[in-house]
């Protein structure tokens, strides 16, 4: 059973939840988490990232500020050198963070995050600014996301006046994904801790940058699933077995 964390930065509340040892990791890693540097990994930390879950929102959505999220996280929980994961967004964070605090990065697990992206001024995510964020019920909900349903209807929360919501607001997942385009190569090649890299053969990360991103960054692992982007949910034994066995080498 995970325990939950709540804390404050920069005025807004963070929320992360804290698993045991047998945690499955392909059911809770959607954005990132940090597990403690140590002989035996004996568990992992999940934050919930600024607008996510149950993480407040916020008028920022810029690389600093979740970038500034990351270290008051691990500052918050007293983490010095910990192994880093993320998934899309947050393996972006994850390898920008590496880059900005070495010392306190030992490896880094990169689900699906490029390293150039959005370069033509195109925002995927605009189909979400027609979702709706709320709704009296939760059988509303899900009919309102239409064909997006299947994506998001396992992730919807419950509010304390009993209406239910997304798990993000679409607006700020949009903003989000405009502020995370650009040219990122400095970053993901400024480190040299060891890495794996994993694609989804379904997905957004084109097979030729993943090939440069290994060939160029030393130290740097590959594996490739038969998975679309969330490849934690539609492949999660392959995925959880990869990173495992990622981690035994380290």
């Amino acid at each position: 059973m995970a325990m939950t964390q709540w804390w404050k930065a920069a005025g807004f509340g963070f929320a992360a939840w804290i698993f045991p040892e047998k945690a499955r990791w392909s059911r809770v890693c959607s954005q990132g988490w940090a597990a403690r540097r140590a002989s035996a990994w004996s568990g992992l930390i999940a934050p919930d990232q600024r607008g996510q879950g149950e993480s407040d929102r916020t008028a920022d959505y810029s690389r600093e500020g979740y970038l500034a999220d990351l270290e008051a996280f691990l500052d918050h929980l007293g983490l010095g050198e910990v192994v880093l994961l993320g998934h899309s967004l947050g393996a972006i964070n994850a390898y920008q963070f590496a880059a900005r605090h070495p010392e306190r990065v030992a490896a880094l697990v990169n689900a699906k995050g490029s390293v150039a992206l959005g370069l033509d001024g195109t925002n995927p995510f605009g189909f979400l600014l027609n979702l709706p964020y709320d709704a009296p019920t939760r059988e509303a909900l899900v009919e309102g996301l239409g064909p997006a349903a299947p994506y998001f209807s396992d992730r919807l929360r419950e509010n304390a006046d009993g209406t239910w919501r997304l798990p993000f607001h679409p607006q700020d997942m949009y903003r989000s994904e405009d502020q995370v385009h650009g040219d990122h190569w400095a970053h993901w090649t400024a480190t040299s801790c060891p890495a794996l890299l994993i694609r989804a053969t379904k997905g957004t990360l084109p097979a030729d940058q993943a090939a440069a991103m290994v060939e160029r960054r030393p130290g740097t692992t590959f594996a490739e699933l038969d998975a679309d982007h969330l490849l934690y949910t539609t492949a999660p034994d392959a995925f959880a077995t990869t990173v495992r066995n990622f981690l035994a080498t380290l």
